[in-house]
């Protein structure tokens, strides 16, 4: 008699399967002897270590691989035969699950030898289907019941009104901005010249239609008169020669910068 790899390794899972106390580490345990045992030329017994195993195995702790070991062995998987001899490895008896005679190569058994104490049933219990992450997080329900509260909905409603009153401020405001001929055409009107218009044009043209650099202009027929009250204020001033558009960017002191501070005040 000898062992078939691949019968041998379809009777272990199926042994496995129908097994309700086997957990991945009795599986993976297994997995690891049964290399050595396939490193051996599947001769029994096979001197095992420790460190060794739990590697193959992936087993960090060692009292979960004493305790999985010592359950192969009460559950038919293997015979465990520990070493109290710290130079000496415990042995290790594999037991053959599917054999096959040497004279023939397809015929084979059905059924793997069952020599456990503890029969495993034959029908397994259905396995729990393990519920998907979101059924199980608070946060998430917290955040649906949020969502559909009619406090939320308001706040919503209310944010999006605003994000159209801005919108419709905005395209207000491009709206009433003057066209250039429409500048040239009122200080025409004010008896201006048409350099002058197209200066106060191009300034405010440049900043946006801000006064100061920061409000957004109302009413540019105001904005154009205080133009012009500056430039006949400046012009009538032979020694201040500070165009209209420096004066607007000094600040509310319209302080000159070639002001003569030797001058009384």
């Amino acid at each position: 008699m000898e062992t078939n790899y691949i019968i041998h390794l379809n009777s272990s899972f199926k042994r496995f399967a129908d097994d309700e106390n086997a957990t991945p580490f009795h599986i993976s345990l297994y997995m690891a002897l049964f290399h050595k045992w396939n490193s051996a030329k599947f001769r029994n017994p096979i001197s095992i270590a420790r460190d060794d195993l739990m590697f193959l195995s992936k087993i960090g702790s060692t009292n979960t691989y004493t305790k999985c070991l010592k359950e192969l062995d009460k559950w038919g998987y293997i015979k465990y035969t520990p070493s109290h001899s710290y130079h000496v490895g415990s042995k290790i008896y594999l037991y053959t699950f599917g054999k096959t005679k040497k004279t023939t190569t397809t015929k084979t058994t059905d059924n793997a030898t069952d020599i456990s104490t503890n029969k495993t049933i034959d029908k397994t219990r259905a396995q729990d289907v393990r519920p998907y992450i979101n059924t199980l997080n608070n946060t998430n329900k917290l955040n649906s019941l949020n969502t559909s509260s009619p406090t939320l909905k308001n706040k919503k409603l209310i944010n999006s009104k605003k994000d159209d009153d801005n919108k419709e401020k905005k395209v207000a405001q491009k709206k009433e901005r003057p066209t250039l001929e429409e500048i040239k055409n009122y200080f025409a009107s004010k008896l201006s010249t048409e350099l002058e218009s197209e200066k106060f044009f191009n300034y405010f043209e440049s900043n946006g239609w801000l006064v100061g650099g920061k409000t957004p202009m109302k009413n540019w027929q105001a904005a154009a008169n205080n133009w012009l009250i500056n430039v006949s204020k400046f012009n009538n001033n032979g020694k201040n020669k500070q165009t209209p558009q420096q004066n607007h960017s000094a600040g509310k002191l319209h302080a000159s910068t070639d002001k003569n501070f030797s001058e009384p005040l």
